[in-house]
């Protein structure tokens, strides 16, 4: 250990934080877990993310990766290990104005990226939180505000520059490493460290975007008609229902539709939001015109003490009306979990499915449940979470990576089917073959 310390000191050029520096208060947490590592390493440059790898190796430790650190697991930190912390390597550059070629760092947040893009007038289809990192989000899909037009996150990547768990730099794209494309696109931080991001970003205008609130007593009729609504909505559309808000009043919370529109045409949006609007009564009505960087909201960090468990599920075709049946009878009764249904389809539902490492291509509907409190409520309200799942089990499948506060065999299993596992297992092997990127939904080399 001591050895690898000293190469370490002198290899890397960035900050080497212990449990004595000053900043390790902080550097030990992640945005919603903390940890108690034996090294934070933040690298300045990639030769330094290099040497943090082999320090690791060489020394044994768990290794944990942190881009944005909003994992629910906490794979961004970890007990007795090593965290590099990519939070230095947040370069955003447009490359080429005129293809929307832009390189972003591996360790740069979304709000970082629209608000340089903008000024441009270019965009890229992302999540909804500015503080969210670019890497953890886009290496397991990416599901936003243009997903049903422009896909997810990942489906804007064209390149990548990653540092494999042997210290090795390569590039992958469709025409270099393309199986480590392949793998990177969805299958986590399983396949190496990305410490660059090249994505063809869009053209945008200014969107609609807001939120249409109903009475909690319409739900029913309100989820069920959206769901319907949406398979046929245009693609400039993509929505999100939210309900049983426990801090907006739980089962008499009113029902949210968040909608954007991508386009600045009054007449066109209304055509397509409005049919949302004669769903029901609506109590309020926020969508106005505005950038696409403000449809991005402020990450919230959660007291200590507190905890966010989250599930997730996709649902199509037949099953969603018995889906959203079971969630308005939960979400109606009290001790319910906060409910968020995301539609998808569209650009997502285009790409091969065997094209990414991202597997639900076919999902009409993303479903997830959070709930939110210390060990012992969270405890508590196990028995009834877990009662809802089995209900929904025989109508859902899959799993969504970033909504999952878990990492147990069957969560993996879920976010990755057979096939999919199994050729992952593959890049794993080449690349990882000790499983040293263990520290996420993990894939072991076969």
């Amino acid at each position: 250990m001591n050895a690898s310390l000293e190469t370490l000191r002198r290899d890397f050029g960035g900050d080497i934080i212990g449990p004595d520096a000053a900043e390790y208060a902080t550097a030990r947490r992640s945005v919603l877990v903390e940890g108690s590592p034996a090294w934070v390493l933040r690298p300045k440059r990639v030769a330094d993310v290099q040497a943090a790898v082999r320090f690791a190796a060489g020394s044994g430790l768990a290794l944990s990766v942190r881009g944005g650190g909003h994992s629910f697991p906490g794979f961004g930190t970890n007990d007795g290990g090593v965290v590099i912390d990519l939070g230095h390597l947040s370069d955003v550059e447009v490359v080429d104005e005129e293809r929307g070629l832009v390189r972003i760092g591996g360790g740069a947040t979304w709000g970082q990226v629209a608000a340089v893009l903008a000024p441009h007038g270019l965009a890229i289809s992302s999540g909804d939180t500015k503080s969210v990192g670019v890497g953890g989000l886009t290496l397991s899909g990416g599901i936003g505000w243009k997903a049903r037009k422009y896909g997810l996150a990942l489906d804007a990547v064209v390149a990548a520059e990653v540092v494999t768990a042997g210290g090795e730099v390569l590039r992958a794209s469709a025409a270099e490493n393309p199986e480590l494309f392949w793998a990177l696109r969805g299958g986590g931080g399983n396949a190496g460290i990305v410490t660059a991001f090249e994505f063809a970003a869009h053209r945008t205008t200014d969107v609609f975007h807001g939120r249409i609130s109903f009475p909690a007593a319409e739900a029913a009729q309100v989820l069920q008609g959206w769901a319907a609504y949406m398979r046929t909505a245009t693609e400039d559309l993509t929505t999100i229902a939210t309900f049983a808000n426990p801090f907006a009043g739980g089962p008499n919370a009113p029902v949210e539709i968040l909608v954007a529109f991508d386009g600045d045409d009054p007449e066109r949006a209304a055509e397509a939001i409005d049919p949302i609007r004669r769903l029901g009564t609506v109590l309020d009505d926020s969508v106005v015109l505005k950038p696409y960087p403000d449809t991005l909201e402020d990450g919230l960090t959660p007291p200590p003490g507190i905890r966010l468990v989250t599930r997730s599920a996709f649902a199509g075709g037949g099953s969603v009306p018995e889906v959203l049946r079971i969630l308005t009878e939960t979400g109606a009764a009290p001790g319910s979990p906060f409910i968020v249904v995301r539609s998808v389809g569209g650009a997502v539902s285009r790409v091969p499915a065997d094209a990414t490492a991202y597997a639900h291509r076919g999902a009409e509907l993303m479903l997830v449940t959070t709930t939110a409190g210390p060990a012992p409520a969270l405890e508590a309200a196990r028995p009834a979470l877990d009662a809802l799942w089995s209900r929904l089990a025989p109508h859902v499948s899959g799993a969504y990576a970033n909504f999952l506060a878990s990492a147990a065999e069957e969560d993996v299993a879920a976010v990755y089917p057979r096939e999919t596992y199994e050729r992952l297992a593959a890049v794993k092997r080449a690349h990882d073959p000790a499983n040293l990127l263990a520290g996420n939904h993990n894939v072991r080399p076969r």
